[in-house]
């Protein structure tokens, strides 16, 4: 299946100069969608994996389906201001400013091993903040998985762990 058949990309946004990647025609999409989730699954296979970590928001659209596929918990990385309760928040950078991330305070996560899961992959700081809001919480994040990889940005070499993308965009 060709993915980039139902990514659409839609110029200046969230702000000018920006080519942004939208996976609303994927997500509309079953057959698009049902190969997504099992390419996903195929490369989780052969991992203990306890945790699916969704990126806020678009991340949760896969991280829920990965989860109940395996078996296993999901817990939100949510922008600052979006969870309940006491959290961990963390500052970091991305393509076009800056912004945070909060993970909740009781999440058991110590010892256990976490997949990561997002849309995109830019610049890395979303998935980067994510990875140290688990090890924060004493979590193992085995790897990242992003539909969409902006390989030109280079996101891969801010993170600490090995990703895989789906779609990768070299322009």
């Amino acid at each position: 299946m060709k993915l980039k058949d139902y990514i659409e990309e839609i110029p200046d946004f969230p702000v000018k100069g920006i080519l942004f990647k939208d996976i609303s025609p994927l997500i509309a999409n079953y057959q698009a969608m049902s190969y997504v989730k099992a390419s996903f699954l195929d490369i989780i296979k052969s991992y203990h994996v306890d945790y699916i970590g969704g990126i806020d928001a678009r991340g949760f659209l896969f991280s829920t389906l990965l989860a109940d596929a395996l078996g296993v918990g999901s817990f939100m990385i949510r922008k600052e201001g979006k969870l309940p309760g006491k959290v961990i928040t963390k500052e970091y950078s991305l393509e076009y400013g800056t912004s945070k991330m909060s993970i909740r305070q009781n999440i058991n996560l110590k010892n256990r091993n976490i997949i990561l899961v997002d849309d995109l992959l830019a610049t890395g700081g979303t998935l980067r903040c994510g990875e140290e809001l688990v090890n924060n919480k004493e979590g193992n994040v085995l790897f990242s998985l992003t539909v969409i990889e902006l390989v030109k940005l280079n996101g891969h070499k801010n993170l600490n762990s090995k990703v895989y993308s789906l779609v990768k965009y070299n322009d």
